[in-house]
């Protein structure tokens, strides 16, 4: 019992201390900026260490969870609570450490700012809303913090608002997930119309026993997929993702690593039997997951700005895991999650680390760093080992283990696609290594220096779970210590053995990838353009990003302003002025009416009135007030009517 509580109150306490810390940070931003980044950073490292103690006691205890019923209508009730299992804890770990270290390397990287108490704040409620996420027990519950993640992520991209192009980033990051989110909550709807709960074990226990029909399952699959196409940038919503470099990079790290984008990623992890139950919806999930992981590989290899470069990264190694998921390597994707978190959180602040030594983002102006900047140097190279997959680093097991699955289980396309997928991704990031830290010194690159210890100790720490966050999913790690058996949270899940063939394929093909970026880019025996030079239309429309960005202008955003302006013409034209009319017609008729009032009934009632008085005041001259006149006038009567009788009667 003692236990049960001590969990209960943990589980509670991880998503509130950022909460609380959002809340007192907000209050005094204004008047002490530095305290604020000191309490905010606090606030994270408590959550770091309870996140950790979390784990130990679900590894030691068990899963459990806790809830309050928050609402009752009719038969129907919706409750609220959190679950402490073995996937909602890892990625608390993952969320927390990554938030830590992006606290902690913002102090340096954002010092100068002249808002730099409020960004703090927003990363407070960002890191909260995240960590609320991934505790849910419930797809409400869920939907209202994954809409906070999304205005934090609309707050952060747009930091630097007095830059249109950051205001713009903003907002498309806004709108885009938007139309994700709809197929999402439509998709909860759904659930909920067709079995009477939102909680996640009560909603999978209903499909384990088949009381819910193929259709429901699909299409609440599917609808719910919506909501994880946008936020982890799968094709087509992957636009608003290199258009969110404008926020500043710290936010770059923290949305493409651990917060924002791991959050679709997690919705199919933890929907997973949901989807399970459809061949149809985990097809769809597969092949848009593989499709987006080779198409924004692709667009890297030619991009020339370094945090665009790592943003087409993110997607294509999301899609990676998505497809992982499709494919039914529940383990595999979750496990690439948890290591791409460390290494692209690296490779971000790594980034960031260069752009503040030299003022640049792009690479074609850098050059020689290695000469100048020997920490970030060694990290960032890490960091691209690890994403390409090279032996024995994070990146090497759970890539492998991915590609393992798709081979073992006969999908010998997807396995292609993704080996093929590993050579780009291996051949994009030693261009970049090459480009920005090798070579001679560029002339922004002669003045840079090695930035302070704020931002090189997370650089460091992250590097180091670079190279030792992938032993804990490794294949001779056995029994439940192994990271499958951690989170598979009784999910009946596929094994695959280690095999020796397709883990040769894929480490070759990222070593051809070096060696080639090597020949062009450091020692230059290929020529660097050939691509231009030999496949002139392809590398276009890779620079160009295939265009889509701007087919959605020509397709739907241009006609819908056209539409806009359209229902805005007939608003003010039509509406309005069929409204004007009446309104025009109205005070004319009123003031007709006006006038009617004034000269007839107003000039009838004071007629009336003034005949009235003017009769009192003759009738008045008749009243002497004598007795002896009103007698005579009486007698003087009575003998005019004596006498009209005499008369008549002839008496």
């Amino acid at each position: 019992m003692t236990q049960i509580i001590q969990i209960t109150q943990i589980v509670w306490f991880i998503p509130l201390i950022p909460f609380i810390g959002f809340i007192i940070t907000f209050l005094i931003f204004k008047k002490f900026s530095n305290a604020v980044s000191k309490i905010s950073t606090i606030f994270s490292g408590i959550c770091v260490l309870l996140s950790l103690y979390s784990v130990y006691l679900v590894y030691t205890k068990g899963s459990f969870s806790t809830e309050i019923v928050w609402y009752i209508t009719g038969k129907y009730y919706i409750s609220m609570g959190f679950v402490a299992d073995g996937l909602s804890t890892m990625m608390l770990v993952v969320v927390s450490i990554v938030s830590f270290l992006v606290h902690l390397y913002s102090i340096g990287y954002m010092h100068k700012d002249s808002r730099f108490g409020l960004f703090f704040v927003y990363l407070q409620l960002f890191s909260a809303s995240m960590l609320g996420l991934v505790l849910a027990n419930n797809y409400l519950q869920m939907y209202i913090f994954w809409e906070l993640v999304g205005l934090c992520s609309y707050l952060l991209i747009g930091f630097w608002y007095e830059k249109k192009s950051a205001s713009d980033a903003a907002k498309k990051a806004f709108l885009t997930t938007r139309v994700g989110d709809v197929g999402m909550m439509i998709g909860i709807l759904l659930l909920f119309l067709n079995t009477g709960t939102l909680g996640f074990t009560k909603i999978f226990e209903l499909v384990e026993k088949g009381f819910i029909s193929g259709s429901v399952i699909t299409a609440s699959s599917i609808l719910l997929f919506c909501g994880a196409i946008g936020k982890s940038a799968q094709f087509p919503l992957h636009v608003w993702l290199p258009d969110a470099m404008e926020g500043p990079t710290p936010v770059s790290a923290l949305i493409h690593a651990a917060t924002m984008v791991a959050a679709g990623v997690y919705l199919v992890g933890r929907s997973f039997p949901l989807f399970f139950a459809s061949p149809y919806a985990m097809t769809v999930v597969a092949v848009i997951g593989v499709f987006t992981a080779i198409f924004a590989a692709s667009i890297a290899i030619v991009q020339t700005d370094i945090k665009k470069i790592l943003a087409y990264s993110t997607i294509s190694q999301l899609g990676y895991m998505i497809f992982a998921l499709g494919l039914g390597a529940y383990v595999a994707g979750l496990f690439h999650l948890m290591t791409h978190a460390f290494f692209k959180a690296l490779l971000f602040l790594g980034s960031g680390s260069v752009i503040h030594a030299t003022g640049t983002q792009e690479i074609t102006e850098m050059g020689g760093l290695a000469k100048k900047m020997k920490t970030t140097t060694w990290t960032f190279i890490t960091g691209a080992l690890s994403l390409s997959g090279f032996p024995l680093l994070a990146g090497f097991w759970s890539k492998d283990e991915i590609l393992g699955f798709a081979f073992d289980n006969g999908r010998y396309i997807f396995f292609a696609i993704g080996a093929f997928t590993a050579f780009l991704t291996a051949f994009y990031m030693f261009r970049l290594v090459f480009v920005v830290f090798g070579g001679s010194l560029s002339q922004k690159s002669e003045h840079a220096h090695e930035s302070p210890k704020t931002m090189t100790i997370p650089l460091i720490i992250l590097a180091i779970f670079a190279i030792i966050a992938g032993y804990i999913g490794a294949p001779f790690i056995k029994g439940n210590i192994a990271f499958g058996e951690f989170i598979k949270n009784g999910i009946h899940i596929k094994h695959t053995e280690f095999n020796f063939m397709p883990m040769v394929i894929s480490v070759l093909l990222a070593l051809m990838g070096i060696l080639l970026s090597y020949l062009m880019y450091q020692k230059k025996t290929i020529p660097k353009d050939w691509l231009y030079k030999y496949v002139k239309p392809y590398y276009t429309t890779l620079k160009n990003k295939y265009y889509i960005d701007e087919f959605y202008s020509k397709v739907i955003i241009r006609p819908g302003i056209k539409f806009a302006n359209l229902i805005n013409w007939f608003d003010k034209n039509i509406i309005d002025g069929f409204i004007n009319i009446i309104g025009k017609a109205t005070v004319i008729i009123s003031k007709g009416i006006h006038l009617f009032d004034l000269g007839v009934i107003d000039g009838f009632v004071n007629w009336t009135a003034n005949e009235t008085y003017n009769s009192g005041k003759r009738l008045r001259k008749l009243q002497t007030g004598n007795v002896s006149a009103y007698a005579i006038i009486m007698f003087a009567v009575c003998a005019v009517y004596i006498i009209y009788l005499i008369i008549r009667f002839k008496f």
